[in-house]
């Protein structure tokens, strides 16, 4: 759901750019986030259908009992939390970043001041624990699709298990439920 509403705000940015372009100069340019160009808001466009479509094989493969549906999204995931450990460990081997791009925020952004007062080692732990919390529930979430994944593909199988009873004859799981 996120992903369409992203989508509709950069096909709504595409159809007016002149409600979503701003005409800086290029010393302007330099400093401001603001700007998005055409090329960015059509890349940002197609990894949004793309994640809208991931999202839906892998509705559609819990939904219809269909694992091999489930991968793309697994996927997604583990690389995303490859990504966003990384961010991590170079907080860590490089906590001055953290600065770096405080100091690059636009001079309105609210309380910057006050973020760039705090003490570095301050600002890089409760990064680190705002990235904990993050990889933590991220890892949840694989887990839970990885669930749903072996429920699904172990349910597809038709496993026949085969007992003797006490009268030595033999006796499927299936005959017994259908006598």
């Amino acid at each position: 759901l996120i992903n369409a509403v992203v989508l509709l705000i950069l096909l709504t940015a595409l159809s007016d750019p002149d409600q979503y372009h701003y005409h800086l100069t290029r010393a302007e340019l330099a400093n401001s986030f603001d700007v998005m160009d055409d090329a960015n808001i059509c890349i940002a466009t197609a990894i949004s259908l793309l994640m809208i479509l991931i999202c839906g094989m892998a509705t559609y493969g819990a939904y219809k009992q269909h694992a091999a549906w489930i991968i793309p999204f697994f996927c997604y995931q583990i690389f995303d939390f490859a990504l966003n450990t990384l961010v991590a460990i170079s907080v860590v081997v490089y906590p001055n970043t953290i600065q770096d791009y405080l100091l690059q925020l636009p001079g309105n952004f609210p309380y910057k001041e006050e973020i760039m007062s705090t003490n570095n080692m301050c600002l890089v732990f409760l990064v680190l624990l705002f990235i904990g919390c993050i990889l933590t529930f991220k890892a949840y979430l694989i887990g839970c699709v990885w669930n749903c994944y072996r429920y699904v593909s172990r349910r597809s199988t038709t496993e026949v298990l085969v007992y003797v009873s006490t009268n030595d004859t033999t006796v499927s799981r299936y005959q017994e439920i259908f006598l």
